[in-house]
């Protein structure tokens, strides 16, 4: 029953879908806060710890000033900061999709992006691309954030 969910989507009960509403609101509310503040200038967004510790950038550097860059209508500035850019707007707008569906109707969209064989691919993507966008080596260091 539990894989038949997971393939078919979930059903939600009234509290899943108020805090499928809630994920919704708090998924707006953060892509409307990397709108309005730059991230660039604004020194309460966090550095990537692992890009201040040891001068490699992780997989995910650079999203927070891609996404204000693409939110910001800047396409080519966002691909500069990620280039995963385009698998992550991709994730995360099934994700609130997913979540506004769930809230309205009581019944989710498929749960593709929580199997196992996606999770696996998307992380050796992701330690893929963490790699060589740390080789010091043109043309991998445009891919440095």
């Amino acid at each position: 029953m539990q894989i038949e969910q997971q393939i078919t989507g979930l059903d939600a009960k009234p509290l899943g879908r108020v805090s499928a509403a809630a994920g919704v609101l708090a998924m707006s509310a953060g892509s409307a806060a990397v709108w309005y503040f730059d991230p660039a200038k604004a020194n309460f967004l966090p550095a990537c710890p692992l890009l201040s510790l040891t001068g490699f950038a992780c997989p995910g550097c650079g999203l927070t000033r891609a996404f204000h860059s693409l939110l910001q209508g800047h396409w080519i500035e966002a691909l500069d900061f990620n280039l995963m850019l385009p698998v992550w707007v991709v994730v995360f707008g099934y994700v609130w999709i997913t979540l506004f569906v769930l809230a309205v109707r009581g019944r989710s969209l498929p749960m593709w992006f929580s199997k196992p064989g996606f999770l696996i691919t998307f992380m050796i993507v992701l330690m893929a691309f963490g790699v060589v966008r740390n080789i010091p080596v043109w043309p991998f260091t445009i891919l440095f954030p």
